[in-house]
């Protein structure tokens, strides 16, 4: 496993306690748990299910340029 020094100025320190210690977590596994969300490369499950379950009421390019007026004249420059 890992070992990482970081530099923080004491008003990040102690948010970053704060923060662990409201979490039930110790320092390192707070941080750890952070790093971890923060380079995920993969979609949550809940999103990937999600996929394919909205109906095809999306109406096609076509159908909307059929309902689009004439656009207005531009001005000469």
């Amino acid at each position: 496993m890992g070992q990482v020094t970081i530099y923080l100025d004491n008003n990040v320190e102690t948010k970053m306690k704060e923060a662990a210690k409201s979490g039930h977590l110790s320092v390192s596994k707070w941080v750890a748990r952070i790093i971890e969300e923060k380079t995920i490369t993969e979609w949550p499950q809940d999103i990937v299910k999600l996929a394919g379950s909205w109906k095809d009421d999306f109406p096609t390019i076509e159908e909307l340029r059929l309902n689009s007026s004439q656009d207005n004249p531009r001005e000469a420059l």
